[in-house]
């Protein structure tokens, strides 16, 4: 059996073998596939999400989200309407998966740039639908979890349905939240002004993120998310951004020490990354 779900009983850590995925090409020899024309889009689009040739999962669905038709552009240099589309399209493939058999979680996220993993460049995330709630969305989630809304010098962004802050115990050297105000389980639940005032909301944060450094930085970014019910009953959606760099084209490796131990010795100040940002904003 060549991919298999595993568990082990000492740690408690789940692991995918996954060893299909080593046959996927990693980088497109033949034209960007996301392109207009392209092998997954071969139509014109605003946005579009379609299932994963090269699924990570078992049990579960696999999704790949297209941002935008534009092959340079990103979340930095979309508009906020642009940007709108996407929320939008998270939301309805949240609905849609959630209520497939089975499903348990619905995960939201992005690898941007080569040292993150992503071997496309044209701008695009990813949904993955587990027949699981993983461990450590399970924990954030049981702990009723809450943004921070008065963060202080950690504070980077206040609208009056959002906050973005830097987090007080952040793993990675930027560690970024942005979350709704008052508590929202799902994108789904976002109202139609709240969905265009986050989509503004990214848009400033994404910026700044993109001009923290002196070249694009590579991030991840993922939402934690779960509708009401018996186990969750008052889930907080947020979004989480985090970037392995420490200065520019200086990546912080998450070493032996951290990895054995789960504890981690981060030597970026959130305060600084905050100060910076604020600083960055439009």
């Amino acid at each position: 059996m060549s991919d298999a779900e595993r568990f082990d009983p000492f740690s408690g850590t789940r692991v995918h073998i996954v060893a299909s995925r080593q046959n996927r090409p990693n980088i497109p020899t033949d034209g960007c596939p996301f392109c207009v024309g392209g092998l997954e889009a071969p139509d014109e689009y605003r946005v579009k999400s379609f299932v994963n040739r090269w699924p990570a999962l078992q049990n579960g669905i696999c999704e790949v989200v297209l941002y935008s038709p534009k092959h340079d552009s990103s979340f930095a240099s979309l508009e906020p309407n642009e940007i709108k589309d996407v929320v939008d399209l998270w939301a309805e493939r949240t609905t849609h998966l959630a209520l497939q058999k089975d499903i348990e979680y619905v995960l939201v996220f992005e690898n941007c740039g080569a040292q993150v993993g992503a071997t496309i460049q044209h701008p695009h995330g990813q949904i993955y639908a587990f027949d699981h709630v993983p461990a450590r969305q399970h924990r954030i989630l049981s702990a009723n979890w809450r943004p921070e809304l008065d963060a202080g010098a950690r504070a980077i962004i206040t609208t009056e349905n959002f906050v973005v802050y830097s987090q007080f115990a952040a793993i990675h050297p930027v560690s970024l939240v942005v979350a709704p105000r008052v508590r929202v389980g799902t994108v789904a639940a976002l109202t139609d002004g709240q969905r265009v005032e986050f989509a503004e909301v990214l848009s400033r944060t994404f910026r700044a993120l993109q001009n923290l450094f002196d070249s694009p930085p590579p991030y991840m970014m993922w939402i934690t998310q779960v509708a009401e019910n018996k186990n969750y009953s008052e889930p907080w959606m947020h979004m989480e951004i985090v970037s392995p760099w420490r200065a520019t084209n200086v990546q912080r490796y998450i070493a032996a020490a951290e990895v054995s131990t789960e504890e981690y010795f981060n030597p970026v100040d959130p305060d600084d990354v905050a100060a910076r940002m604020r600083r960055l904003v439009s």
